[in-house]
């Protein structure tokens, strides 16, 4: 497959990395065209038995053969991670999905302004994530091209403007799914105090948070509208939210991805400084 880079190196081949890596053999690239560096020997052994790639134990010379670099680390161990690396793949494209390293640590630690930024969420295993993308100024439109086929593999991406947009992008979709499997939590301990199965409720929640998100995708109308259309005044729905509202749900719901916007910042303050 010639649309995507000849050769590419992950750093780390946890989940992530494995969402990816999955989507690009789908799509026709070769087991050999990737580089992997995973100490871990429980992770590398599933990157054999799933993709047929034998992870190195450490980075080395095989790195150089790298178009992009892809790192899948933890951000508290990036610049630790990076020392070894830096020497063979300074001439590559770098893309980060390290939860709130700012492009300047990434930069200074990898050795190359050509860096591409980005925040994905764990939907992206199943090819159905969100991806939010930032470039630094040195990114060639090539190299943007690039990162759209690869992380478009694992799903819809966009990109922003602002690094400090990718903060909000963390909040929002990043941490998103989190949300979703807490208010499914709710709804299927609330269908079992009511007499259904937990399996029944389980599935009636599930399908409903799917086939509501699929409704508001396919739709021009805003979610307040859509919200209106299901609520008539003194019904059921109306009961619900009414209680939603005194109970402050929407206000706390605001002020905790604001917590995570946050925390976004303070993890890029907290491991960027090495």
């Amino acid at each position: 497959m010639t649309s995507f880079a000849q050769h590419m190196a992950f750093i780390g081949g946890g989940n992530m990395a494995s969402a990816i890596m999955g989507g690009l053999i789908r799509q026709g690239m070769r087991p050999d065209q990737f580089t992997v560096v995973e100490p871990f020997a429980e992770a590398a052994d599933k990157l054999l038995r799933d993709f047929g790639i034998t992870a190195l134990p450490a980075a080395g010379p095989a790195l150089a053969r790298a178009d992009l670099v892809v790192w899948a680390v933890k951000p508290q161990i990036f610049s630790e991670a990076a020392a070894p690396v830096m020497p063979h793949t300074q001439g590559a494209l770098h893309l980060s999905v390290a939860a709130g390293i700012r492009t300047d640590s990434i930069s200074r630690w990898v050795g190359t302004d050509r860096v591409v930024r980005c925040m994905p969420n764990t939907p992206a295993l199943v090819g159905q994530g969100i991806t939010g993308l930032f470039a630094c100024p040195s990114v060639t439109p090539t190299d943007q091209q690039l990162v759209e086929q690869v992380i478009g593999t694992t799903g819809q991406y966009l990109w922003v403007q602002q690094e400090s947009l990718l903060d909000a992008v963390t909040a929002l979709s990043g941490s998103g799914p989190a949300y979703v499997f807490f208010f499914l939590e709710a709804m299927t301990e609330a269908g079992v105090g009511m007499g259904l199965s937990a399996e029944q409720a389980y599935q009636l929640a599930v399908a409903t948070f799917s086939g509501a998100s699929g409704l508001a995708a396919a739709s021009t109308e805003s979610p307040a509208v859509l919200r209106q259309r299901v609520t008539s005044k003194g019904g059921t729905t109306y009961a619900a939210l009414t209680a939603m509202e005194a109970a402050g749900i929407k206000p706390a719901f605001v002020k905790a991805m604001q917590a995570a916007e946050h925390r976004a910042r303070e993890l890029g303050d907290e491991f960027g400084k090495a």
